[in-house]
């Protein structure tokens, strides 16, 4: 193929190939190498402890307790600002539909707000659920990308542009920002899907205006669906949802990230855009689409999904690289910190139930709850075990947004939508600390050489 055959927007030629295979040879670095030199690669340790990198206070993540003088696992805790998630979604299901409000409140200012406080702050963020003008008309519909998180951090480093403060890493400007972009993720990401599905799926084009007066949770059903009509334990579920994935420690990838590109005194749009990114990658954000396509290829081929011992074998396939994907692994099953349990995955699973019997589908539920209580029983007898294992909370959030008539498209995008809050938080933080640019060592391992004349080549 000749150059001018070619889409340099999409081809990867033979002449790509051979050069990347070059890159492939001079990039390997000899494993042993990384033990030699004791490097926690993934900055972790071989039992997937994070290695101390900075502290924070807007959130606790508990595993472990002591027995005996010595840390054992333990039930999995969250905390935000010190006050345990279960109480935050406890307190806040079926007394407010402000859940992510009052819990985001808390998460940015370090305390709960009293009546006023939240009446104040959910007006403030109806105030900001307005784009620029001709926003959605000249960014989001111009060139639909088919990836919406790509969209949405498109549209976030946009934004710059019509900001005339976007440099300024002052305090106040900063809460500004942030509190904008809180408000406008929902907008951002449905829109972009919204385009997305007209101009490349030729389905029918439909831009609902912003409701300054919906909860946050309203908002995103009423803006997604064609008749923007929900039940209250629909936005209540999904409310719960978007509490759960709203923080999650300064050391989860896309979190981590903030911090780094906070510390070189950026501006916000390229902050929450690099955050964008790393919450794109499937090794982070992406886990709950795969559950769901796994449990819907299960659903195939299982002949009873109620029999345990068939689900065993299957779920045995998965770890055998024998089914679904092939990947060796069951999604949704296992975390980096949690090996008890993960304290999102049960508060999810408690209001999951309920939706599960309002839409009908308890036949779903009852072969996921089955996974749930065999798959930890498998991979045990199946593999070599440094720590317990249990469900994580990408295990249910997807069968909650399937419920919800959520496109898969938009499952990684809701994330994004709860967690900017906890991004917005630890930005702050790593402004308020004035800490330095931070730059971790990476040591050398390749030989020196001397130059060679072209001639000589």
């Amino acid at each position: 193929m000749s150059h001018n055959e070619t889409n340099i927007y999409t081809d990867n030629t033979p002449q790509l190939s051979g050069l990347a295979q070059i890159v492939e040879t001079a990039d390997q670095i000899d494993p042993e190498l990384f033990t030699k030199f004791d490097v926690k690669r993934g900055l972790r340790d071989l039992n997937g402890k994070g290695v101390l990198t900075g502290l924070t206070n807007i959130s606790t993540i508990n595993a472990t307790k002591e027995v005996n003088g010595e840390r054992v696992p333990a039930d999995g805790e969250l905390y935000y600002r010190g006050i345990n998630v279960k109480e935050i979604v406890h307190g806040t299901a079926s007394k407010t539909k402000y859940g992510f409000e009052e819990a985001a409140y808390l998460l940015l200012f370090g305390k709960l707000p009293n009546k006023d406080e939240l009446q104040g702050f959910t007006e403030l963020l109806g105030f900001y659920r307005s784009l620029p003008t001709g926003f959605v008309r000249d960014i989001i519909m111009k060139a639909p990308s088919r990836d919406m998180m790509n969209t949405l951090s498109r549209s976030v480093l946009t934004l710059y542009s019509y900001d005339d403060h976007a440099d300024d890493v002052s305090m106040p400007n900063v809460l500004r920002q942030s509190l904008q972009m809180i408000s406008l993720f929902p907008l951002l990401a449905i829109y972009g899907y919204q385009a997305y599905n007209h101009y490349h799926e030729g389905k029918s084009l439909f831009i609902h205006p912003p409701k300054a007066e919906l909860s946050t949770a309203e908002h995103i059903l009423y803006l997604l669906r064609p008749d923007s009509k929900y039940t209250e334990l629909e936005a209540r579920l999904l409310d719960i949802c978007l509490i759960l994935h709203m923080e999650h420690g300064g050391g989860n990838n896309s979190s981590f990230t903030t911090h780094v590109v906070s510390s070189s005194m950026t501006d916000t749009y390229s902050v929450i855009a690099a955050a964008i990114g790393s919450l794109k990658g499937p090794r982070h954000g992406g886990a709950n689409i795969k559950v769901i396509h796994m449990f819907e290829q299960m659903e195939k081929e299982l002949k009873d999904w109620s029999d345990e011992e068939e689900v065993k074998e299957y779920l045995k396939k998965l770890l055998h690289k024998e089914a679904f994907d092939k990947a060796g692994l069951i999604y949704g099953v296992g975390h980096a910190i949690y090996s008890k349990s993960d304290p999102r995955a049960v508060l999810l699973k408690e209001y999951t139930v309920q939706l599960a019997e309002e839409k009908g589908m308890e036949k779903e539920l009852a072969l996921y709850e089955a996974v749930e209580r065999l798959a930890p029983e498998v991979i045990s007898a199946e593999r070599k075990m440094y720590k317990g294992v249990s469900i994580n909370v990408d295990f249910y959030s997807g069968f909650v947004y399937k419920m919800l008539e959520l496109p898969e498209e938009l499952f990684t995008p809701m994330f994004a939508i709860a967690r900017i809050v906890g991004w917005s938080a630890h930005r702050m933080e790593e402004l308020a600390n004035n800490s330095k640019i931070i730059r971790p060592a990476y040591m050398a391992v390749s030989d020196y050489k001397d130059y060679i004349p072209m001639e000589d080549r």
